[in-house]
């Protein structure tokens, strides 16, 4: 329980509230200080699982927990993204059309969750494809972007970079949860 990977995945759970609490209101700073964090979780994600494998303290703790910070994390910054105002005041970060892809993010972790979950009662797990991991790669990319573009909301470039990744995220998104999908409905009989 008290492994280093495990305790710098809680370490990702533990931040999800000072990251909702960062973007509730946010100002410049407040977005800084974000992105600040949200790097930090995002390498804590990174070495969690790559120490548990180097020293060989892969636990059952460790890969129940660690798609569950993934997915909290992500599920929280997105909803707070859509919620939360430019510091000029003047629109959503995420606004419009541009929810969309936050939807299907959020509509595919929920279903994809489902479904390993059925399938781990049958004893069948689905492996995370690499396309997965760009899909996550995308997203964190695409969420870093637009917290940075808050706090500096006279780059628009960044915030561009983070509504074409998150729309790449989405397709990928699209893409790998058919996959999973495809791989359950066998299972389903």
């Amino acid at each position: 329980m008290l492994s280093l990977p495990n305790l710098l995945t809680l370490s990702r759970i533990f931040a999800v509230p000072i990251l909702v609490f960062l973007l509730w209101k946010p100002a410049p700073w407040d977005y800084a200080i974000t992105f600040l964090l949200y790097c930090i979780v995002g390498i804590t994600d990174y070495f969690d699982g790559y120490l548990a494998r180097a020293q060989g303290q892969i636990s059952k703790l460790g890969q129940f927990l660690d798609p569950i910070a993934d997915k909290i994390m992500v599920a929280a910054v997105i909803i707070m993204l859509m919620a939360s105002r430019r510091a000029d005041g003047d629109a959503p970060i995420i606004q419009d059309f541009n929810v969309i892809p936050a939807i299907v993010i959020m509509l595919r972790e929920i279903i994809v969750s489902g479904l390993r979950e059925f399938l781990a009662e049958l004893r069948v797990s689905i492996p995370v494809s690499w396309l997965a991991k760009w899909k996550t790669t995308f997203q964190l990319v695409s969420l870093g972007a637009l917290i940075l573009g808050g706090a500096l909301p006279g780059q628009t470039w960044i915030h561009l970079v983070g509504l074409v990744t998150l729309w790449l995220a989405a397709a990928l998104t699209l893409v790998t949860g058919y996959d999973y999908l495809r791989t359950g409905l066998r299972h389903m009989d």
